[in-house]
């Protein structure tokens, strides 16, 4: 066994790296890369997945999967070479569906439209995004009928990042979630509430102050970096290499807290048992669980007020003539304050699911052929009025938001939302295991968090399934309920 099992570990290995190398590609386009290039990056790009597709779907690698079927059912389930096996055949089984071709092109059109995203950004015209946005969803189609399914064909793409999870299941959250928080905000609509901190905020005192807080929080220089973007996100080109970005703007501190984001989604990655290095398990289960860890340290410690009674003297020292006047109560209020938003990643931690349910609805229904790309635009300003209540002033803040669509990643909205629901779970698990948690991170002890969260979930990597690791994190399969009682005691407090 160990001669068949070395040899799929070297296999895996080599696309684990093909892999790894098309983030440093992705990285470097969203950050350093010049506009010109963005031609020549997405034929780079979908040379490189072409070829990785095709280690994945190889003969060899599954002749190797099939003489370790035995020798597998044989293993503990919980152990690195069962979890290793069962994995990668899941991939292997899912990737052969696909032709290397399609692969290529669905990554080719993600890289040229990512470049189009900053080129109608930049100039406030949808018309430069829609020819690229049309071809993905053409590309999207096929990809679709590459599989069998009975349901949603948004299955299919839901599934590459929240795998064995339905549409429907990810609709009933959303649902419930609308069912809950909406009542709660309207019952806010009327309350008083700090107006927002005014600026400007420098540039580059809060670039200054956010490396700081990063250290503070975890961060090694030797092994993290921090740059800037056009949206915020994070990389990891391999274990010891985690990459965020963000962005600052004068006018607020959103930036602060896209850096505590992204600091959730690269501790994650970091701290992935260094046994499975070089594996398909050295990443995250889920997108979803992936985006509980940065929606806990961007809201529920990242806006709390033990976290800003340790930092706020800091925050208010880089700023004193902004904040000298705001002291800590006010702050806090602010930096909670319930209001809707145009922009999704600014939002409010209640608005915020609205944000999602809007794009989740929208991107189904171009899926299903009853929204065309030309009306998109016209669509999502309808719905940001219905549902928040505001009218985007332009595309660049309305469809143009997010860079999502424009590099094909249909069907990765709702795992911000399920995201929300498991970081409450797992947090009200990690407050009873440290019942001292809220002295220790007013003290700026942050440790004891990121080992439980090390221990419950960040090590195991894609051993477990989501749902596998919420379970044995929490004893409960994963629930709405947590996230509803967090936000209803939270603001309660805040808003009487």
């Amino acid at each position: 066994m160990s001669g068949r099992l070395d040899e799929l570990k070297t296999l895996l290995g080599e696309i684990h790296d093909l892999e790894r190398v098309t983030s440093l590609l992705s990285w470097d386009q969203e950050t350093l890369m010049p506009a010109d290039a963005a031609a020549g990056r997405a034929e780079m790009r979908a040379t490189v997945v072409g070829i990785t597709h095709e280690r994945v779907v190889s003969d060899e690698l599954g002749r190797l999967l099939e003489a370790l079927r035995s020798e597998e059912e044989a293993l503990p389930y919980d152990s690195d070479d069962a979890s290793l096996i069962r994995v990668a055949r899941r991939d292997h089984e899912k990737a052969r569906r696909v032709p290397s071709e399609l692969r290529a092109e669905l990554s080719r059109a993600g890289s040229l439209g990512l470049g189009a995203w900053l080129e109608a950004r930049e100039r406030l015209d949808f018309e430069l995004l829609r020819p690229h946005l049309e071809r993905q969803l053409e590309l999207k189609h096929r990809y679709v009928e590459c599989f069998d399914h009975d349901g949603d064909p948004y299955d299919v793409l839901l599934d590459d990042f929240e795998p064995e999870l339905t549409t429907a299941e990810a609709e009933a959250v959303l649902d419930r979630l609308k069912q809950e928080l909406v009542p709660l905000l309207e019952a806010m609509a009327d309350a008083d509430g700090d107006e927002p901190l005014a600026g400007p905020f420098p540039l580059d005192r809060q670039d200054a102050f956010a490396r700081s807080l990063l250290v503070r929080l975890g961060v090694d220089p030797r092994s993290w970096r921090l740059d800037g973007s056009e949206h915020p996100f994070a990389a990891s080109p391999g274990i010891a290499d985690i990459r965020l970005t963000t962005h600052f703007y004068e006018e607020h501190l959103g930036g602060l807290f896209a850096c505590l984001h992204e600091f959730g989604h690269g501790l994650y990655e970091r701290q992935v048992s260094p046994s499975l290095f070089r594996t398909p398990l050295a990443t995250g289960a889920s997108s979803a669980l992936h985006e509980s860890q940065s929606r806990m340290w961007e809201n529920l410690v990242g806006r709390s007020r033990a976290f800003w009674s340790h930092v706020y003297p800091e925050l208010r020292d880089a700023f004193p003539a902004e904040l000298g006047h705001v002291d800590l109560g006010r702050f806090f209020r602010a930096v909670n304050r319930v209001r809707p938003s145009l922009i999704r990643v600014d939002a409010d931690e209640i608005t915020y699911n609205l944000h999602i349910v809007l794009r989740f609805e929208l991107e189904r229904e171009l899926l299903a052929g009853r929204l065309e790309v030309r009306d998109l635009p016209d669509a999502f300003g309808e719905r940001m009025v219905s549902y928040l209540g505001l009218e985007p002033p332009d595309v660049r803040r309305s469809v143009l938001q997010d860079m999502h669509w424009a590099d094909a990643t249909f069907g990765y909205f709702p795992t911000y939302s399920l995201g929300n629901v498991i970081a409450a779970q797992l947090w009200e698990s990690a407050r009873e295991a440290l019942p001292d948690l809220d002295d220790q991170i007013e003290a700026g002890d942050f440790e004891p968090l990121r080992e439980w969260l090390r221990e419950h979930v960040h090590r195991h990597g894609r051993k477990y399934s989501a749902a596998e690791v919420v379970e044995r994190a929490t004893g409960r399969q994963i629930e709405v309920g947590p996230y509803v009682r967090y936000l209803t005691e939270k603001f309660r407090a805040l808003y009487g």
